[in-house]
């Protein structure tokens, strides 16, 4: 009996050591358990957020890196003729008979830009009086500017500047605005008479546009001492003729092959210009102005 009790008990105690063995064998374990299972979630983050970086990076590059640069149609024409040559001499000795070759040129900061020439003509017939004749022609053209706009638009708002002011002249009589076409981009006459100290002057205005350019031809006549008043029809006929002829002498000095038509359709776009347009028109003296300046 005590023999199997010693047997009972050490049976017991070698049955408790394997337990604990297994205690510790699986205490052992669990660290390499966590171990593992950690570094398989951390992979498992990087990997996430690698993928998600890699998204961020990809929809960022499909962003572009800054707004494009505002741009602006260039001008037609980067030039203007000498505003003394822009007439042939045939209708300078029909408008000015007596001051054909003694046209006075205007001055200007940038002849490219602006420039205006005038002819003044008095034929004396001493005891039965004197015609009076005064002829001027102003150019002025406009560059492109991504703050102003095209030249061509900013030409448009000027010529209809031009056109207002010879209709508001001060003391003028019978106001007549006559739309012309075939000649340039755009054109209009205004014709008025206006009463001075010398007598009663025919003014006629003459406003076109071709493309980025604006020419304005005042023209007026008078009979002095006495002389017979031109004929408004004769003298807005003459002023539309040379008109024309001017528009033609723009698009010829932009190029050699065009034929005059003042289309400006085969001219060379210019650069852009330096100098304010602005500037350039309020430099440029009205048709009014011009007007009521001439006795």
């Amino acid at each position: 009996m005590q023999r199997a009790a010693q047997r009972d008990d050490r049976a017991q105690r070698k049955m408790r050591g394997k337990r604990l063995s297994r205690v510790l064998v699986c205490a052992a374990a669990v660290p390499a358990v966590l171990i593992t299972a950690a570094c398989s979630s951390g992979s498992g983050d990087a990997k996430s957020k690698g993928g998600s970086g890699a998204q961020h990076s990809a929809s960022g590059s499909t962003q572009p890196s800054g707004s494009a640069s505002p741009t602006v149609q260039a001008a037609a024409y980067s030039k203007l003729p000498d505003p003394c040559a822009v007439l042939s001499k045939n209708t300078l000795s029909d408008l000015v008979p007596k001051g054909a070759s003694s046209g006075k040129k205007g001055g200007s900061d940038d002849p490219s830009s602006r420039g205006s020439c005038s002819w003044s003509s008095l034929d004396n017939n001493g005891v039965k009086g004197s015609q009076f004749r005064w002829l001027n022609v102003s150019l002025l053209r406009f560059d492109s500017d991504t703050a102003r706009g095209a030249g061509d638009t900013q030409a448009h708002t000027y010529f209809g500047q031009q056109v207002k002011d010879a209709e508001a002249v001060d003391g003028a009589k019978n106001t007549k605005l006559i739309p012309l076409s075939g000649t340039g981009t755009e054109a209009t006459a205004v014709r008025y008479d206006l009463n001075k100290k010398e007598g009663l002057f025919k003014q006629q205005t003459v406003v076109a546009r071709v493309e980025n350019v604006v020419v304005t031809l005042d023209y007026n006549g008078a009979g002095l001492a006495g002389e017979k008043t031109p004929d408004a029809d004769e003298l807005t006929k003459a002023a539309e003729k040379a008109i024309k002829e001017a528009v033609g002498a723009v698009s010829s000095a932009n190029d050699t092959s065009s034929s005059g038509s003042g289309t400006g359709s085969s001219a060379s776009p210019s650069k852009q210009a330096s100098k304010s347009p602005s500037k350039s028109a309020s430099s440029s003296a009205s048709p009014s102005k011009s007007a009521t300046k001439q006795s």
